[in-house]
Parts: structure tokens; C-alpha cells; sequence
């Protein structure tokens, strides 16, 4: 069993990123979480799992222990594979992820494109004496640098009714790919991308 590896982002993409570890590249499957906190051509370190499968061999990387729990607590619900988990650690926060489960409110994780009403039921039936400490668990795992340009443009948002939890995603993405992004061309992005 791999349990972490520790080496050279040689490729990143929001799904997927190839660590380079001792002339070794490992393709690894990501949340768009994990993607925000990578730089390609950095020094990284990520927790794995790793599922063997009568037909593949997967590898799936998180930038922190608590990403990679709620990944395995995920498969172990009847109906949710490795490919949903991860749309639902892109969609939603560890935190909030917990609190939709503990407040059984399936609507929050049916937010998970792939995800319907039964699985969603069947993620807090399954789940719901297992996630409270993500609830309240801080998170500090966000390596972007929150910046006057982004702050701006996500108060502008809030104005027009967008939340800023969802705004902030697509602002650190569009921020990544355009470091100089102008506040009102972030914002337009950012609404263009919604």
C-alpha cells in the first residue's frame, strides 16, 4: 500500500497530477481542492490511496490526512465510487460535507454532479455517526494568498447574491491560470464559469 508520496509535481491538471518521485512518475487522481494547493514543477507531498481493482490499478492523492478520511469514508458507502468522492470533495468543504450529513440535508450533497437523492440518503445513513469532527475541524490548507483583486471581486459577487464559498473556488482558479486578472475581469470570469 502506498501511503503518501513526496516529490516533484511534473504535471497538474484540476483532476489528475503526476508526481515525480526518484525518476518515477505517478499518476494520481486529485480533488480540485489538492489541485489549488499544487504548483507544477514544486516540491509536493500527498496522503494516498490506493484501490486495486480486478481491472486498474488507481491512485488517489490528498493535500491533507483529513481530505483522504473523508475520501475512504465515502467508498465505504454502497453506490458512491472513488470517481463521485472526489466530485464531492470538489464541490463542497470537508466542513461542510459533515454538516450536510449531520443536518440531513441531502439537497447540500446532491449539489455533487452524479450524485441523486437515493446515494445522497445513503451517504447520511451511512455517515452520520462517523463525520462529526470534520464539522468542526479547521480548515488550513489553502496555500493561496487572498489578495485585494480577489476580496473585491467577491464582495461584488456577494452584492449580486452569489455565496462566497462558491465564488472562491472559481476565483482561485481563474486567479491561478491569471495571476494579473483585473477585479472586473474576475468577476466576469468567475460569473462566466458559474
Amino acid at each position: 500500500m502506498i501511503f503518501s508520496l513526496q516529490g516533484k509535481v511534473q504535471e497538474l491538471t484540476p483532476t489528475y497530477a503526476v508526481m515525480n518521485v526518484g525518476g518515477v512518475g505517478y499518476y494520481v487522481g486529485i480533488s480540485l481542492m489538492t489541485s489549488q494547493n499544487l504548483v507544477a514543477g514544486q516540491d509536493a507531498m500527498l496522503y494516498t490511496q490506493q484501490i486495486i481493482r480486478e481491472d486498474a490499478n488507481l491512485l488517489f492523492g490528498f493535500i491533507t490526512k483529513s481530505e483522504k478520511e473523508m475520501f475512504n469514508l465515502l467508498i465505504s458507502v454502497n453506490g458512491v465510487g472513488a470517481v463521485s468522492a472526489l466530485i464531492l470533495l470538489s464541490t463542497l468543504s470537508l466542513s461542510d460535507i459533515a454538516s450536510a450529513i449531520l443536518s440531513r440535508n441531502s439537497a447540500v450533497i446532491q449539489k455533487a454532479k452524479g450524485l441523486g437523492a437515493k446515494t445522497a440518503e445513503r451517504i447520511i445513513v451511512d455517515l452520520k455517526d462517523k463525520v462529526a469532527k470534520f464539522a468542526t475541524e479547521e480548515e488550513n490548507y489553502s496555500a493561496t494568498v487572498d489578495n485585494k483583486v480577489k476580496d473585491e471581486a467577491l464582495s461584488a459577487l456577494e452584492v449580486l447574491g452569489i455565496s462566497r464559498r462558491m465564488s472562491e473556488k472559481l476565483a482561485d482558479r481563474v486567479m491561478k491560470e491569471n495571476p494579473a486578472v483585473s477585479v472586473e475581469e474576475l468577476v466576469k470570469q468567475i460569473l462566466k464559469n458559474m
